[in-house]
């Protein structure tokens, strides 16, 4: 094996072949010739990707190693770290973005002189876009030649990517596997809620061209800001520092002026006069460490000195501090700081004095920890000219919004469960109402410009919860009248769907076979989803489990790849949870992406009925026999799910039988929901007062 050679694990090598790491381990059992390890441990033992791939080829297993799962798997087993690796890589794509006509000159030599010649052109373009190698707190340094060496064939890769897909695409898809594999080190700003934020901050006569974000974490925030004339970030791990400083380099262009700084912005602010359009931050949360002995005098507390407890108002007034006069911050915050008693002085404060404009209750899921309906405060920094406000904006978008079926999605769904574009146009007109005409322009339901001085009490509560009517409140008496005659009607659906009386009989006996055996036999295909990018909806796990529409989206930036989509008559089940679900994709749901955890079974019409091999697969027997059970998880194993031989007319019998149990479990579903909805909009409204007892 070549020295420094790149090393895969078992995954890896699953994801190169496209099957699951149970295929893995009985190739390793079977096979005396499969590689041995060279690195790892016993239960998790590495592989050199050379001879993976060779015996992957041999046995006819492997055509052709993806090009993107190269250069990710070169990036992953890198001797010195994927991070440092990724950092190199970033370096070269700016390089590439930058000079692309010197690149081929400095590639065409050998790799010891590739790394030579490499190290100084690294250090022209780097210096020309983050400053002199000496600034203090540079958070991207040069690499030198001995540090490039080991990384010049993931470069050369990298380049060849970028070739195809394009220099930031490929960046972008490379931080993002980073990201996916390691998801308890790095605290992620979804970009449904980067782009948010960064709209909240771009509305209004005079747009952000200067933009903070103080903790910058990946730079998502920074990345979703329209056009800016200068990017300002800072960030106290390094290794994420640098990785932001050149996502950014490479999503902006070189008008847009680029800062980017390694330091505790707290302790060691790296932009001590910096007064910009806008703060964007997503700050760290429940911090005891924030430096509260060491800073009881520094001159950013103007609106009080932060309890040791409240590290969160700490990172408000450092933003507040790098605003110009009328500037705009927006930063994300634990629930908790818009009620804890130990912060009501400096929220008193922020209100009295007009600096505190909004309060935007989340959706739960909306971003880590996803268990908890975080707020967005949105701050103006006050001045010569500018009147305090006497109301305050409170939103409430963590409220269960109508779904497509006529249901309710749980607040508590999680991430795949909300509807950006939703809770984007409720916030954004709510917010923009309240700007351009104040407490009028406030939309009934959706937000309340609340006068201040009704906030100055003892608590100086927040929460926009505890301020806003509930939603059946808000619909008044009439609104529950409507539910109410829906739920009616659909117990009345109810009724003409129930199934007739059962004919009880002994148990069949058919020849049986399997999902694997007809896919091979060409009767019906399997398809997995989970890749892909676009700006169409993906049908989640969650959509198909709840029977509904489909509510997740694809990413957008990454290498170009054809995510699977659903077609009518397309058969989909969940891979996990060993639950016996099964759903028949209807002409509503056709065109959606296919998303992760699922696998999509493609009948042939003339040899296979849809609704037939739905209903036989949502068999609990069958379920069981075809499931595999982990310590923490049930995997099912679609190709050992058996159905019995029948021809196409008694198959397609067997299918209207399950078509309408399907549409009976659908009414009774709704009416659940409805049921639901009823009985709180009648505790809201006995409660308030809107509903009299009769």
């Amino acid at each position: 094996m070549p020295e420094n050679s790149t090393e895969v694990t078992a995954a890896g090598i699953a994801r190169l072949a496209g099957v699951g790491r149970a295929a893995v381990s009985n190739w390793r059992r079977r096979h005396a010739d499969f590689p041995k390890p060279v690195g790892g441990t016993e239960t998790s033992p590495s592989f050199a990707l050379p001879e993976v791939e060779q015996w992957l080829r041999d046995q006819g297993k492997l055509a052709e190693v993806p090009l993107r799962e190269r250069v990710w798997q070169q990036l992953a087993g890198h001797p010195a770290g994927a991070v440092p690796a990724l950092v190199h890589t970033g370096c070269a794509l700016l390089l590439l973005r930058t000079a692309p006509n010197a690149w081929p000159e400095i590639t065409a030599v050998s790799d010891e002189r590739m790394a030579g010649v490499l190290s100084p052109a690294l250090d022209k373009v780097l210096t020309a876009r983050f400053g002199p190698a000496a600034e203090a707190g540079r958070s991207v340094h040069t690499p030198s030649r001995a540090a490039l060496l080991p990384s010049i064939p993931l470069l050369r890769a990298a380049a060849e990517l970028a070739a195809g897909t394009g220099v930031r695409e490929t960046f972008e898809f490379l931080l993002g596997r980073q990201l996916d594999a390691n998801p308890r080190q790095y605290t992620l700003t979804p970009p449904g809620l980067a782009e948010l934020m960064a709209a909240l901050v771009e509305t209004g006569e005079r747009p952000a061209r200067t933009v903070l974000d103080p903790a910058a974490g990946t730079g998502a925030l920074l990345r979703a800001v329209g056009r800016p004339a200068a990017l300002y970030a800072q960030e106290t791990d390094p290794d994420l520092a640098a990785l932001t400083a050149l996502r950014l380099a490479l999503h902006t262009d070189t008008g847009c002026a680029l800062a980017a700084r390694t330091a505790d912005t707290l302790r060691a602010d790296a932009f001590p006069q910096l007064a910009a359009d806008a703060v964007l931050c997503h700050p760290p949360f429940n911090e005891r460490n924030w430096g509260h002995d060491e800073l009881a005098y520094d001159p950013r507390w103007e609106y009080g000195f932060p309890a040791r407890t409240e590290s969160e108002l700490a990172w408000v007034q450092h933003a507040l501090a790098h605003l110009r006069e009328g500037g705009t911050a927006v930063l994300l915050m634990p629930p908790a700081a818009a009620s804890r008693r130990s912060g009501r002085r400096i929220r008193a404060d922020l209100l009295r004095r007009g600096a505190l404009r909004a309060v935007i209750a989340l959706p739960a899921g909306a971003a880590p920890p996803y268990g908890i309906p975080l707020h967005l405060w949105v701050l103006r920094k006050p001045g010569s000219g500018l009147h305090p406000s006497p109301e305050l904006l409170l939103v409430d978008t963590a409220e269960p919004a109508e779904s497509a079926s006529g249901g309710q999605a749980s607040a508590a769904g999680g991430r795949d469960r909300i509807d950006w574009q939703a809770v984007h146009g409720a916030v954004l007109d709510a917010w923009q109402s309240f700007e351009d005409a104040g407490p009028a322009g406030a939309r009934p339901g959706a937000g309340r410009a609340v006068p201040v001085i009704e906030l100055l009490d003892d608590d100086v509560d927040l929460a926009p919860a505890r301020h806003l009517p509930s939603p059946a409140a808000a619909g008044g008496p009439a609104e529950l009248i409507r539910v109410r005659e829906r739920l009616t009607e659909t117990l009345g659906r109810t009724g003409t769907l129930t199934p007739p009386a059962v004919t009880l009989s002994d148990p069949a006996h058919w020849p049986l076979t399997t999902v694997g055996e007809l896919a091979r036999a060409g009767a019906l295909q399997l398809r997995t989803g989970g890749s892909g990018t676009g700006p169409g909806p993906v049908l989640t796990e969650h959509d198909v489990l709840g029977s509904t529409a489909p509510s997740g989206s694809l990413p957008v930036d990454g290498p170009a790849e054809e995510p699977v989509l659903v077609e009518p008559g397309d058969v989909v089940v969940p891979v996990l949870g060993g639950g016996s679900v099964a759903r028949v994709i209807d002409d509503a749901t056709a065109g959606a992406a296919l998303g992760r955890n699922l696998q999509l079974l493609r009948p042939d019409p003339a040899a296979l009925d849809a609704w037939f091999l739905a209903g036989f697969l949502r068999g609990t027997a069958n379920n069981r026999q075809a499931s595999s059970y982990a310590s923490t998880a049930t995997r099912l194993d679609a190709r050992r799910l058996q159905l019995p031989r029948l021809p196409l007319a008694e198959q397609q019998r067997y299918g209207e039988r399950f078509r309408a149990l399907a549409e009976f479990e659908d009414v009774l579903r709704l009416a659940g929901r409805l049921g639901g909805q009823l009985v709180q909009g009648m505790y809201d409204g006995l409660t308030d007062g809107t509903v009299a007892p009769k």
